[in-house]
């Protein structure tokens, strides 16, 4: 194979550890092996960037390995140009398999240029993506606290979803606190309660809301209420520190927003997963596949089998 990186470095990563293996010398003879074992604490990864540098390595590889790389990532990124390799694009020959031999592998791939380099966003971007992604994980949460008040609802014969579309709107969270609350609902008392676009007349509400409800039904409801109420508390102050984020990048929201079925919330994910600079992506075809929407092409014998899309390695 031909190389195309005089000096290049290999890092098998591990929770505890990380074997750097650096080989380095002219393009057109066998390269020299340096091979050295440090800790993934700061202290040992700062150790590790000073040997780096000081063997003059300007390409630096490493599988994404769970989360392990990231701290190595943080600590290299900006000294090296770092290549972020997908472990299943990596694999060794079998019965090679210990920790030198790994980086060794990953160094001499790279010194040949055959490691296509995954794309990992920029530190601002990366923040961008935590937030919307835990905001994604907020919102089922809430929805799963939704759900579970539907179930102690009928479970306490009170069928307010029968009579209002969404129980968790103004009108519905009204009653439901008053329900929570123990107060007796009488007619007037409703009437103030239910917006005056409901659709279901007074009566129908009324006789929704008759159920039989225990001292264990609220109990259960209070706790499911609340919780949702912090999840949407957090959600809002994640809403805030995601605008804050994407101060920059107004022009690219108003942009994606004007997409048909695309809002400022979906805007925002787009930004956090692709990024702005679409240079990083060799064609649309090379962005849809990394987004894990084009199937892979798999034919034996003259048959092609069917492939699920599958997604890349992301950060």
């Amino acid at each position: 194979m031909e190389a195309m990186i005089e000096r290049c470095a290999g890092l098998d990563v591990h929770q505890e550890t990380v074997v750097a293996c650096v080989l380095f010398g002219p393009l057109d003879k066998k390269p020299k092996t340096s091979i050295e074992t440090f800790s993934t604490t700061t202290t040992g990864l700062l150790a590790l960037s000073d040997w780096l540098a000081t063997l003059q390595v300007s390409d630096v590889v490493m599988e994404s390995t769970g989360v392990y790389w990231k701290p190595i990532w943080n600590i290299l990124e900006g000294s090296f140009h770092l290549v972020l390799a997908n472990a299943r694009h990596v694999k060794n020959v079998p019965g090679r398999k210990t920790d030198v031999k790994d980086a060794e592998w990953l160094a001499k791939l790279l010194r040949c240029g055959l490691i296509e380099n995954n794309f990992v966003p920029p530190e601002d971007i990366r923040n961008l993506r935590y937030l919307t992604r835990y905001r994604k994980k907020l919102i089922h949460h809430r929805t799963s606290e939704q759900n579970r008040i539907h179930k102690i609802l009928q479970d306490a014969n009170i069928k307010l979803t029968s009579v209002l579309s969404d129980i968790f709107g103004l009108s519905g969270r009204r009653i439901l606190e008053a329900i929570l609350n123990g107060e007796k609902i009488e007619t007037d008392g409703l009437q103030k309660m239910v917006d005056w676009r409901t659709k279901a007349s007074i009566t129908d509400i009324a006789s929704a809301i008759n159920g039989r409800i225990r001292r264990h039904h609220r109990d259960m409801l209070r706790y499911h209420w609340d919780h949702m109420g912090y999840l949407e508390q957090t959600i809002e102050e994640l809403e805030k520190q995601i605008d804050q984020l994407l101060s920059p990048y107004r022009k690219e929201v108003e942009l994606l927003d004007g997409i048909p079925g695309v809002n400022k919330a979906a805007a925002a994910t787009f930004i956090a997963e692709m990024g702005v600079d679409m240079s990083v992506f060799k064609s649309a075809k090379h962005l849809a596949s990394w987004a894990g929407v084009s199937p892979g092409n798999y034919e034996s014998a003259g048959k092609k089998k069917r492939v699920k899309p599958h997604k890349e390695i992301k950060l």
